[in-house]
């Protein structure tokens, strides 16, 4: 999950704070076919790990989509 992770983080980590932050490493934890179904829509994010960071991040990847 590097690519969906790392390129967020590259970009926002600065501006997370501690509890983003901590949300954020706890994405890193999940599975990858866990987080890559959830970021896609596949599946329903599971309800401990729905937070404005996935939401942000979702949203970055969006964003990232649609300028290509």
């Amino acid at each position: 999950m590097d690519l969906i992770l790392g390129r967020y983080a590259d970009t926002c980590i600065a501006d997370l704070s501690d509890h983003d932050l901590a949300d954020f490493e706890a994405l890193m934890e999940v599975p990858d076919p866990d987080l890559f179904a959830w970021v896609t829509g596949a599946e329903a994010i599971a309800a401990d790990h729905a937070s404005p960071v996935f939401d942000a991040l979702v949203a970055f990847h969006a964003r990232r989509h649609d300028q290509t």
